[in-house]
């Protein structure tokens, strides 16, 4: 069955690779774009309004993008799961991360290198039991949104 091209996007059309295997028996994952921000104050010149003194300028002095991703522990698990991510955290090395749409793209919309920050499981009587990876981009990621093309954003 083909990816609609129009329309909504389907979370469930939407990936996330740690390492080399996609998530598997993942529930949701999340990506977000953090900027770091400076402010600037400036005493307005006297031709100016005193209200034009109260607005203070930003700019941005970093950036960053977490991920964090849930799933179901899944006894025969061949894509990544708990057992790999949590292996992965022990390693204490950085990882490739790669989010991608399942069909239709021909490469990622976000990749990188990657620390997984933490890996959390929850095991509630008598229900499903979960996990829970944080990630925290680990330098400038090769591919982001807003990226020149052909290089360094700096």
């Amino acid at each position: 069955m083909a990816v609609p091209t129009t329309g909504y996007i389907n979370g469930s059309d939407l990936l996330l690779m740690v390492g080399t295997k996609a998530i598997g028996h993942c529930t949701s994952h999340t990506l977000t774009y953090n900027s770091e921000t400076k402010e600037r104050a400036v005493k307005p010149a006297t031709s100016a309004s005193y209200s034009a003194g109260l607005w203070k300028g930003k700019g941005v002095v970093g950036l960053s993008i977490s991920i964090s991703a849930e799933g179901l522990r899944y006894y025969g698990e061949a894509e990544g799961g708990f057992a790999e991510l949590s292996a992965l955290w022990g390693a204490g090395t950085a990882v490739t991360v790669k989010a991608y749409e399942r069909e239709g793209a021909a490469s990622p919309y976000v990749e990188g290198s990657f620390v997984i920050t933490s890996v959390e499981e929850t095991s509630p009587a008598q229900d499903d039991a979960t996990y829970s990876v944080q990630l925290e981009s680990n330098g400038e990621p090769t591919t982001y949104p807003g990226k020149p093309s052909g290089g360094s954003s700096t």
